[in-house]
């Protein structure tokens, strides 16, 4: 009731004009910056960072909560439409929502994410008032054979469900962690694979590598292949969601904040890993599994969802915790630190009108994106309309764009161009390229945290599964390795056995 009482008391903060003002400005701003490709909700807050110094600090965080949720569901606009994701938690739906752009249902697939990130958002945000002290608790006893695990874990799923063959998968996957060791050892400072190059000696920013190779690789791939057939402009199709689309949606959004909040709420890669479960959960789930590849809007819908409640997880850490669990809640925390405010446990008796205005504005800021976004839709999709070499061209313009402002290096755009001909080879023999995206992301991360786990065991192996949580989650991966070898078997054992009683 005390939680209750204050999320009143945050409303009466969120709702007066001024703070719904800049909740609107945050979520207008935060949509277009993350149309951009390459320029995802990080950059948008840290960017906008400046122009709030004379803001008091409730309507420059509510501001900051408007653009980190605007930013996500523009980095899946360009993701859907244009194959080209503005961040890396729009990744997945490049996988269903542009083979549903293509088709003709582009409209559809954004009216599926944006109410994914409304309920994901809306059920994120309630669970945040009414469990941040425990998951918050839990995240503490969460330790590197933990997080190692879930990373694993992400590695095989994705590597299982995607592609026409686990052996394509595996390869996209180990191209990923590849590119992922380019830069200086985390442990050791020893360069890896910058062939003496200064400027590789930090890495491939994984902006880079998801532009290079969803955007530069589609657009070399249509480009190779105009030459046979006109670039004809694609349909945009009727604009709104069918009784068809949303039965098979509606338990997906429902679905992805339950794998997105938990996830969101420790240190674990972000809304990245709960997408690609996400995702995962609802191929496996799915009555029209055929149709996954190739256009399923479940496959939409889920990992929007998760997305969305995932950045609500995130707040759960970093308000209770101090503890900044992506690079959205960093900046953030450096925002809180300039305002003299140290987040942590005792932010929410020194602060409260802060902390629950913030909390209230989330659900007005969720409103507020879906009221923007779903007559946006058609409009958006007319993108389509763009014939494709002049839609290609443009891509290209700002792909390059968002790449070199992620360092102002023009390396970055060799960097790019290189990538961008992986991406491309990747198409031609038919590698899918979500799990390497996937080993660029977490690969660096779960290095970290094996090495961590191995030096506190001195070395031994058993030091990865020595907690509970780690067991069950290596068990969970033995079930996704052996159900392929073993289904034949029971289908068989199950067909003969109607058989017989027949």
């Amino acid at each position: 009731m005390d939680s209750l009482n204050s999320l009143i008391d945050g409303f009466g903060t969120a709702l007066t004009p001024v703070n719904l003002l800049w909740a609107a400005v945050g979520v207008l701003l935060g949509t277009a910056i993350g149309v951009l490709p390459g320029i995802g909700p990080a950059m948008a807050v840290a960017l906008l960072l400046p122009v709030t110094y004379g803001l008091e600090p409730t309507g420059a965080f509510i501001m900051f909560a408007g653009i980190y949720y605007g930013a996500m569901f523009g980095g899946s606009t360009t993701s859907i439409l244009l194959n080209t994701p503005g961040e890396s938690a729009a990744v997945v739906a490049a996988i269903e929502g542009n083979p549903m752009a293509k088709a003709g249902r582009g409209a559809q697939a954004l009216a599926a994410a944006a109410i994914g990130h409304f309920s994901g958002g809306m059920i994120g945000t309630i669970l945040l008032v009414l469990l941040a002290p425990t998951v918050a608790s839990l995240a503490v006893d969460i330790g590197a054979p933990d997080y190692f695990a879930i990373m694993v874990l992400a590695f095989i799923a994705v590597t299982s469900v995607l592609g026409s063959s686990r052996i394509r998968g595996l390869a996209s996957l180990l191209i990923g962690l590849t590119i992922g060791l380019v830069g200086l050892d985390q442990m050791t400072g020893q360069q890896r694979l910058t062939f003496g190059s200064l400027q590789l000696a930090d890495g491939i920013d994984v902006v880079i590598v998801a532009v290079g190779l969803f955007a530069i690789g589609e657009a070399l791939w249509v480009a190779a292949h105009l030459r046979r057939s006109t670039g004809k402009p694609i349909p945009v199709g009727r604009p709104w969601l069918g009784k068809e689309d949303v039965r098979r949606t509606w338990k997906s959004w429902l679905r992805g904040p339950v794998i997105g909040f938990p996830f969101g709420a420790i240190p674990a890669g972000g809304a990245e890993i709960p997408t690609f479960l996400s995702y995962v959960t609802e191929k496996r789930l799915s009555k029209h599994r055929e149709q996954f590849g190739k256009g399923a809007i479940e496959g939409v819908a889920g990992p929007e969802s998760a997305a969305s409640a995932s950045a609500a997880g995130t707040l759960v850490s970093m308000l209770t915790l101090g503890l900044p669990t992506t690079a959205v809640a960093a900046v953030m925390l450096a925002a809180f630190q300039q305002y003299g405010i140290q987040p942590g446990p005792l932010l929410f008796e020194r602060e409260p009108d802060l902390v629950w205005g913030l909390i209230a504005s989330l659900f007005v800021g969720m409103v507020l994106l879906l009221a923007l976004n779903l007559p946006l839709a058609p409009l958006w999709a007319k993108l389509l309309r763009i014939p494709r070499p002049y839609l290609y061209a443009g891509i290209l313009f700002f792909a390059a764009v968002g790449a070199y402002a992620v360092g102002g290096e023009a390396v970055d755009l060799v960097i790019l161009l290189v990538i961008g001909l992986i991406g491309f080879g990747m198409r031609r023999y038919g590698l899918p390229v979500l799990p390497a995206i996937i080993a660029v992301i977490l690969g660096p991360a779960a290095e970290q945290q094996l090495r961590r786990a191995l030096q506190i065991s001195d070395g031994s192996a058993t030091g990865l599964v020595n907690t509970p949580f780690s067991v069950t989650v290596y068990a969970i991966i033995l079930l996704i390795l052996a159900w392929p070898l073993v289904r034949k078997p029971v289908k068989k054992l199950v067909v003969r056995r109607r058989a017989a009683q027949k």
